[in-house]
């Protein structure tokens, strides 16, 4: 199959049972937070790890955010929030975390942050349109939004077309991102304000 012409079937959510896939080994060496999110997550933000599975990334910005600053760990599983709250209190870092059980639908957050992770989940998102703009309404003007989509599930046309409802939602691209198999972009939100009528809401 072409890469241009991949689509997604069915939208899958990893399960609990599957969640040592993305934590073992190969993933830590592929995927160092400290790396990937250096310059991004800095000390003293509030940051949202959005469909954070058992905490691998959540753990990392935790060490990043410092002691000043906290990580809201977001995910549909209740089972995976528990992997990472066991994780956070292992380490005695549970006082930086806040765990928050999403809908489907929804995210469901209304504290404003400076920084979001959406990393290999927008394809399960069933609408990904309305994920967007609530995220763009999650951020604090001039906050930012990592999107890292797997490259073997999804293709250069998929890919581009969640840009493109990015763009439409109001967010700026602030340039692509190495990440290993992965298609990455950072996108922003303008420092200058609201766009959307809802983001009153979320402030």
């Amino acid at each position: 199959m072409n890469e241009d012409s991949k689509v997604i079937p069915k939208r899958f959510v990893c399960p609990v049972w599957l969640s040592w896939t993305l934590e073992n080994p190969l993933r830590r060496a592929m995927h160092k937070p400290g790396k990937l999110l250096a310059g991004l997550v800095e000390p003293g933000m509030t940051v949202l790890d959005i469909g954070c599975g058992p905490g691998f990334f959540t753990m990392g910005m935790v060490r990043l955010v410092g002691p000043q600053g906290r990580v809201i760990a977001a995910d549909l599983q209740p089972d995976m929030l528990a992997r990472v709250r066991a994780h956070a209190e292992k380490e005695g870092l549970m006082e930086r975390v806040s765990l928050h059980h999403c809908s489907p639908t929804r995210i469901g957050l209304a504290e404003p942050v400076d920084f979001a992770l959406a990393f290999w989940m927008v394809h399960e998102v069933p609408d990904r349109q309305a994920f967007i703009s609530e995220v763009y309404n999650l951020l604090k003007p001039g906050g930012r939004l990592l999107v890292v989509e797997p490259n073997l599930h999804v293709g250069k046309i998929n890919f581009e077309e969640t840009l493109k409802l990015a763009a439409a939602a109001g967010f700026i691209a602030l340039g692509e991102r190495k990440v290993t198999i992965s298609r990455a972009m950072l996108l922003g939100k303008q420092a200058s304000g609201i766009r959307d009528q809802d983001d009153t809401t979320h402030r």
